[in-house]
């Protein structure tokens, strides 16, 4: 079960990346996260109201409010981050984050087999291998590097913190609701800074209600992924749901090969390979 909502996680993980990264190269970056987020919060809502998720309140949801500010940062960085550089060189270094869980899960006393810390290793190089990172070139592409390291540290706490926020499927709605209210409230806030600073919060012809599909499949993909991935902590391995889920880069730079026709080098194919190996090592360990 672990490795079933494990890569469920990493396949939502990728597709919303993918469709953040798109949406960010029209509109600005906060006002991708706030509207596809805020999408996120109406569904969550009715979720929790038709499951009585509010009965599982408890001191566990700070754990929730934590992730809800640090995810806005994150998202973010990652989104500005892919509008500046190629998807398929920006996501890989964003699984770096893994490192977060896995010290937690260390730290609590798990010891994966040797089959298990192989698949480990094999599949964080062959994700980091993946985008074929290019570290050479202009200040723009640094800039994107940096920024994607700081989405890395966020999206690893976030993944940490979610974990921790509920223990049955109906306060996890409730924690994921709780989680997203926040991120709109910290992502709105910063929005209405960036407006008054001068930087425009809607594109030059307006909003693109045609993106408006889009804009919802980014929230609730992203929402959906963060649930997954909960499911999956809870009932295996921390360090093994951890790195299957953070397998998400692979699907964004197969889904930018495919629509944008961004070319996979050979060591990029030579890195989805590794991945996969990984993956079974670890589903198998």
């Amino acid at each position: 079960m672990t490795a079933l909502f494990a890569l469920a996680t990493s396949l939502l993980w990728g597709l919303a990346d993918f469709g953040g990264g798109l949406l960010t190269r029209r509109t600005p970056a906060l006002t991708v996260v706030v509207v596809s987020q805020s999408i996120a919060v109406a569904v969550l809502g009715v979720v929790v109201v038709a499951t009585g998720g509010w009965s599982e309140a408890g001191p566990q949801l700070w754990f929730a409010v934590t992730a809800g500010l640090v995810g806005p940062v994150a998202m973010l960085a990652f989104y500005k981050a892919l509008a500046l550089g190629p998807m398929g060189v920006v996501s890989p270094l964003g699984s770096i984050g893994v490192a977060v869980p896995v010290g937690v899960g260390l730290v609590l006393g798990e010891r994966p087999g040797v089959l298990q810390f192989v698949g480990i290793l094999v599949a964080v190089i062959g994700v980091c291998l993946a985008g074929g990172p290019q570290f050479r070139g202009a200040a723009v592409q640094r800039q994107a590097i940096g920024l994607t390291l700081l989405a890395a540290f966020g999206f690893g706490a976030v993944m940490a913190l979610i974990a921790e926020a509920s223990t049955t499927l109906t306060g996890l709605f409730l924690a994921l609701f709780v989680q997203r209210v926040t991120n709109v409230a910290a992502g709105g806030l910063a929005l209405y800074v960036s407006v008054r600073r001068g930087a425009p919060a809607l594109p030059a012809d307006g909003f693109a209600w045609r993106s408006l599909p889009a804009l919802a499949f980014v929230g609730l993909a992203d929402v959906a992924a963060n649930g997954t991935y909960s499911i999956a902590a809870q009932h295996g391995p921390v360090t093994v749901a951890a790195v299957l889920a953070s397998l998400y880069p692979v699907v964004t730079a197969v889904a930018a090969r495919g629509v944008l026709r961004e070319r996979l080098r050979a060591v990029q194919a030579a890195g989805a390979g590794l991945a996969l190996v990984g993956t079974v090592l670890l589903a198998s360990g």
